[in-house]
């Protein structure tokens, strides 16, 4: 058979099918379904060989083994790729087919199924409802999925159809739907029909069905929706064999037709109007005397559905049976949509007698769909495209890049600091300042770029066919934009952003990528100061990576007890004896080793696990004061409060109910803040450090003058000791700043009656200085770096007594 034979053969199959040289296994013939599947132009595959078209590795030898003869059908699910680089999984059947006395060809069937899957999912969750829909309803319902396959139907179906009581008790598709063709009188234009609208997704249609028992059907077919796509058909059918009889129904039906909420028009054979329903009058303005003599063609015809009409009327001939939307006008001229239905009445003889139409103003019920779809694709607050239409469009622009050999950026937009305007001035006062920031990023963009809220205050800025410098602009322009002030109420601020960028193909293939990227590159911004720009580089994602991995590794060591604490002594300068000791947190992973608290201390703080391991270092420390308590040593245990930890609402209640879990007095508990602590909600923070000062708990401020220093919270807060930071420390005594820096931090503190504290002290030299300066207290390699509580109870709390006279070397 020849290749040209072979293809018009496997044209007219409804799944794809390749077929391909058992030899060489290239392929010879593919119809127009697999290109559809893998978005190739036509004809493009013949000659290829189909290992090309394999996403999968191990597809190679899937053909190796087919090559080898090992089977001769085999069913199987593999992945394909398509044109844009994108895979799609299906499911494929190979099949060794002769084709000549001495010749042979592997046929390919190829079903993607993967939207089937997706809606089988959606529909599940239905199910009830639907049962319970199904049973109420006048109509017999069928309800299928896009492929045919019978979801439901009720009893009125089963009814109208004559189903077998086998039938009803068990799952045959294939049997119902052959016992409806028995039923048919004219089987092959019903199969044809049904063909029809199975291949056509959207298609709304109805029908008039004549069974061989004498029953006349209407079938109403609408495709079934679900987030806007299409997921199945509902058929309805209606038993219409006595309406359809003669003119005598028509009489009898006269009540019906005066009360109708439906807006009915009857004519006569010539489709000449005869009468109307009040409903008519109501919903077109026009008057019974006024419509009587005209056509449906004159009523519903204006300049833009002349032909419409024409098409709608001759259908109505051929199949008797007509329903569909129109949009016509009332008679002041105002458009509506109405929902029509055209009937055509024969007698006993076939004869026409009247034609009838039913038609309701489906205009809200429009407006509500279209609603409903602009919620579905567009954000609430902003109205900008939202997250599956900002999808939609970057597939169009990867599309359009792939095809031309271009580009095109995305910027991801972070709001800085966002948080701080809703917790003090309200959601809605910040939902305001979105609304001014989104009018401001339209301004910044072209008519072909696309603007989107992901969430929050995050933002997209697709740039159609933009190259680097033209994100660079935009970028800029965002910025520039941004620092204008913003007035609302009376109250004058300015936002700015945080910008992150990816470009397309370098920064990533598909949305997911470049989004990720563009974020990841937007967090690198905000690391170094926020309100700029940057362009995504390979490492950040390494750096990001990092930060993950550690922070999944902070969380898993918390819950398996592998933190443990340190405790570096602090001595009086004066006497050189031991008084208290700081717990300092440390940690040995078995992947990562020993890891630094500079290192995961800052990705708790920003990852906000902090807070448990800060929880975890209080319990801690405080039960191993009151253990040493116990044992009669007088020791002080001091250790860091994180600015979050401190924050959190119950941490007050959190330290007095562990002091009194351990029964450990408070004055042997000092909390170190940091300077960033003090200077936030100072009102709450005076709060919260009143209420510690009442419990007894000593308060000191840690890496005193490294930070934002305020003379302001020294004097308001009950704070009782200052502790000089190793770096103005470091270089004593040979650096004059940093003997003046300590000389001031100790004249300060003395003044405002406080105690000092001096650490990272390591030489002899600098103890001897921070004595004569009069510094109070020290700790630091001098005396000991932190050790284990065992290691500290041998080398201060036994032999040597509460004292440190020489360096213990670590």
């Amino acid at each position: 058979m020849k290749p040209h034979q072979l293809q018009a053969l496997i044209e007219g199959m409804l799944e794809a099918v390749i077929l391909v040289d058992p030899i060489e296994l290239k392929i010879i013939a593919a119809n127009r379904q697999i290109h559809q599947i893998l978005q190739l132009p036509e004809n493009c595959l013949h000659g290829s060989s189909v290992i090309d078209i394999a996403a999968a590795p191990e597809d190679v030898f899937f053909w190796e083994d087919v090559a080898a003869g090992l089977s001769d059908s085999i069913y199987s699910e593999t992945l394909l790729r398509r044109a844009d680089n994108s895979v799609v999984q299906v499911e494929r059947r190979v099949s060794l087919v002769k084709v000549g006395m001495d010749s042979s060809v592997y046929v390919v069937a190829i079903c993607d199924h993967s939207d089937q899957r997706h809606v089988e999912n959606e529909l599940e969750k239905l199910i009830a409802e639907l049962r319970a829909t199904l049973e109420s309803t006048a109509d017999g319902i069928l309800v299928t999925d896009m492929e045919g396959g019978i979801r439901s139907y009720n009893h009125l179906f089963a009814e109208l159809w004559g189903l077998p009581d086998k039938l009803m008790t068990q799952r045959d598709d294939a049997a119902i739907y052959a016992w409806m063709d028995k039923c048919m009188i004219d089987a092959e234009h019903y199969t044809e029909r049904l063909g029809t609208i199975t291949r056509s997704p959207l298609m709304e249609a109805t029908d008039v069905l004549v069974l061989r028992s004498g029953k006349i059907l209407e079938r109403v077919t609408l495709p079934q929706y679900a987030r806007g796509r299409p997921i199945g058909r509902v058929f309805s059918y209606r038993d219409i064999t006595q309406k359809l009889e003669d003119e005598a129904r028509l009489q009898l039906a006269a009540k019906v037709f005066e009360s109708s909420t439906d807006a009915i028009f009857i004519t006569d054979a010539d489709q000449r109007i005869i009468t109307t329903n009040p409903s008519f009058e109501r919903l077109s303005s026009y008057h019974e005397d006024e419509m009587r003599g005209k056509t449906p063609r004159e009523f519903f015809s204006s300049e833009s559905n002349a032909d419409l009409i024409d098409q709608i009327l001759q259908k109505l001939e051929l199949a008797g049976f007509w329903e569909g939307e129109l949009w016509n006008r009332r008679k002041n001229g105002h458009a509506y949509l109405c929902m029509i239905t055209l009937v055509r009445v024969q007698d006993q003889y076939g004869k026409t007698i009247h034609y009838i139409g039913f038609f309701k103003d489906r205009t809200e019920t429009h407006l509500a769909k279209q609603r409903i779809e602009e919620l579905a694709f567009t954000d609430a607050l902003t109205g900008l495209p939202n997250r599956v239409l900002l999808a939609e469009r970057i597939k169009q622009s990867i599309t359009i890049a792939s095809r031309k050999n271009g580009t095109f950026a995305l910027l991801f937009l972070d709001l800085d600091h966002f948080k701080q305007i809703n917790d003090s001035l309200g959601h809605p006062f910040g939902d305001r300042v979105l609304l001014e920031v989104t009018e401001r990023l339209k301004h910044c963009i072209r008519q072909v770029d696309t603007a989107a809220r992901l969430g929050g205050d995050e933002f997209v800025l697709l740039l159609h066919e933009a190259n680097a410098e033209g994100a660079e602009i935009c970028a800029r322009r965002v910025l520039e934009e941004l620092t204008a002030p913003i007035l609302l109420d009376s109250m004058s601020f300015t936002v700015t952003s945080s910008i992150g960028i990816a470009m397309f193909p370098g920064d990533g293939a598909n949305m997911a990528d470049l989004i990720k990227n563009a974020d990841s590159a937007m967090y690198h911004v905000k690391e170094r100061g926020r309100s700029d720009f940057r362009f995504y580089q390979k490492k950040m994602n390494i750096g990001l990576l990092s930060r993950m991995k550690l922070d999944h590794a902070m969380r898993q060591a918390l819950e398996r007890q592998e933190f443990r604490l340190h405790y570096q002594p602090q001595i009086h300068l004066k006497t050189g004896r031991i008084f208290g000791a700081e717990a300092l947190i440390r940690w040995h992973d078995e992947e990562l080793g020993e890891i630094s608290p500079a290192q995961f201390i800052p990705i708790a703080e920003e990852s906000g696990a902090i807070v448990a391991i800060g929880h975890w270092v209080m319990r801690e420390a405080i039960s191993q004061a009151a253990q040493w308590r116990r044992a009669g040593h007088q020791i002080c245990m001091a250790f860091n409060v994180s600015a979050l930890q401190f924050q959190q609402a119950n941490f007050v209640s959190s330290v007095a109910q562990t002091l009194e879990e351990y029964d450990v007095a408070a004055d042997g508990i000092e909390l170190e803040l940091t300077e960033s602590v003090l200077i936030r909600d100072a009102e709450e923070t005076l709060r919260k450090l009143e209420a510690l000062s009442q419990l007894g708990v000593r308060l000191s401020i840690d890496d005193f003058g490294t930070g934002y220093s305020s003379l302001s919270y020294l004097k308001r807060f009950p704070i009782h000791k200052l502790k000089i930071d190793r770096s103005f420390v470091d270089d004593l005594p040979d650096d004059d700043s940093d003997v003046a820096i300590v000389t001031a931090i100790v004249h300060l503190a003395h003044a405002l009656q406080k105690q000092v504290i001096a650490e990272g002290v390591e030489t002899e030299q600098q103890r001897c200085l921070l004595d004569r300066l009069q510094c109070d207290e020290y700790q630091g390699f001098l005396c000991s770096p932190a050790v284990s509580a065992t290691e500290f109870e041998n080398l201060f709390l036994s032999g040597q007594g509460l004292s440190c006279q020489l360096r213990v070397s670590s």
